[in-house]
């Protein structure tokens, strides 16, 4: 899918990667992007469009997937990356925060839209999933199992979607250079590094991104014996 003059919906996209995204989609030609935030006041950038979104909100989703009726791209970014393990005393309090933005937000999302795309052609989807879909540690446990369910997701709305020619593109990345990821010290990629690399591949058609060279590392690792998902990610 090209971006040249696709209609973007991008959520959470005041700051991070999802602003990243709506910098980027303007840079390449968007005719129109919409900004999805909680708080429409707090996106700023210039030339994009406001929208209040909160993505575990189904009130939201509806109201602004029978409002925005010219999206050609879905950008799933919004997420929430809280530390802990699975025996951590609020674990499961934790979890089900962790699925009803990482998991139930994007499933929401991609259906409300999933009308809205095949009426203008197609279009796509972009999930933001992360190099821990596949790997784990007790410091990411709870977020990391999102993701793995968010990856789950996005190869079954791939093989659901493929008749209406929507392309479904899964991002896979390691940490991200935002404040999300500031209190931990290891190897980042800036945002609009991922950025670019996920929309060239998203132009030129692929399914999958693998962003860094250690997601790449990741990915080839897991057919290895042992797997690398045996071994703990911060091992």
């Amino acid at each position: 899918m090209k971006l040249d003059n696709a209609v973007v919906l991008i959520t959470g996209a005041n700051r991070g990667l999802g602003l990243a995204f709506a910098k980027e989609a303007l840079a390449r030609g968007a005719r129109k992007v919409y900004a999805g935030a909680r708080d429409p006041a707090s996106v700023t950038l210039p030339g994009v469009i406001p929208v209040k979104l909160d993505v575990t909100n189904p009130a939201d989703v509806a109201r602004v997937a029978a409002e925005l009726r010219d999206v050609t791209l879905l950008v799933n970014n919004a997420g929430i990356a809280n530390t802990g393990g699975f025996l951590a005393p609020n674990s499961v309090e934790s979890a089900r925060a962790h699925m009803e933005t990482n998991f139930f937000g994007p499933l929401m999302l991609s259906q409300a839209f999933a009308g809205v795309l095949a009426a203008n052609g197609g279009g796509a989807i972009v999930n933001v999933l992360s190099v821990v879909s596949w790997i784990n540690s007790p410091v990411l446990g709870v977020y990391s199992a999102s993701k793995s369910a968010a990856w789950g997701l996005t190869n079954g709305l791939r093989h659901e979607l493929r008749p209406q020619k929507t392309q479904v593109l899964g991002l896979h990345v390691g940490f991200i250079d935002t404040d999300m990821t500031s209190g931990f010290d290891a190897p980042k990629t800036p945002p609009g590094v991922v950025v670019a690399r996920t929309l060239d591949a998203l132009e030129a058609g692929a399914d999958e991104v693998l962003a860094d060279e250690f997601t790449q590392q990741v990915k080839q690792g897991l057919s290895a014996e042992p797997g690398v998902y045996l071994v703990p990610a911060d091992a």
